[in-house]
């Protein structure tokens, strides 16, 4: 099977999925409930799939979907925030063809790279729990093995903590931290940087320049 279709059939489980019972209920509220600004549009109020191109080199792992942002539009990082602070980088860098993201059908196209997430389902306050994640590793597991990407871009501590284990590296000397970069026995090249939230891009902890460093050292990565 190709990787597209490999990846279209894990897509299907993943958007199924009702695993894990606090998240499906939240999800599920927040979708009904909706937001005033969004009151006219229907919610996915789904698990989010991973999302990119089928062939990629570079995969980024980030937290898990916003409960206004990814759960309302289905797709990673679209429609909020954190999104209109990502793609505009990615454009800059040439991983995608425009710099928004606004909805799933809104002709974003990603090259050379395909980005998921540590968790599927929006959780409440953006904090999943250790055994919720624990229920999505298998999918994210499953993405790189698909893939077998070169340069793993990790969105954050909690993406980096994921892959560190999904990996089994032990190492102590292998610490989160912006620009933090590291080369794993299997030749992948792990790179981190803040996440790109509000919390971290309005404060100044992550601006876009260091947001386009990031991008560029992955790309100068591949092989």
């Amino acid at each position: 099977m190709s990787n597209q279709s490999q990846l279209e059939k894990l897509n299907e489980e993943i958007i199924q999925c009702r695993k894990c019972t606090r998240l499906v209920a939240w999800r599920e509220e927040v979708a009904r409930v909706k937001r005033k600004a969004y009151a006219d549009q229907e919610y996915w109020g789904k698990p989010v799939p991973g999302f990119g191109d089928p062939n990629a080199r570079v995969v980024s792992v980030g937290l898990a979907p916003g409960a206004h942002g990814s759960n309302r539009t289905g797709r990673n990082f679209t429609g909020d925030a954190s999104g209109a602070f990502l793609y505009p980088a990615l454009y800059r860098a040439g991983f995608a063809n425009q710099p928004t993201a606004t909805h799933r059908a809104d002709g974003l196209a990603l090259r050379d790279l395909y980005l998921t997430a540590s968790g599927r389902c929006a959780p409440p306050a953006n904090k999943p729990t250790p055994a919720e994640l624990d229920n999505c590793q298998p999918y994210l597991e499953r993405e790189l093995d698909i893939l077998k990407p070169q340069v793993i871009v990790c969105l954050g501590s909690i993406a980096f903590a994921r892959i560190m284990r999904i990996y089994s590296v032990q190492d102590p000397a292998w610490k989160f931290g912006h620009g933090a970069l590291y080369r794993m026995e299997n030749g992948t090249f792990v790179l981190s940087s803040y996440h790109p939230s509000q919390q971290n891009t309005q404060t100044g902890r992550l601006t876009p320049a260091m947001f386009d460093e990031i991008w560029t050292k992955a790309k100068s990565l591949l092989k």
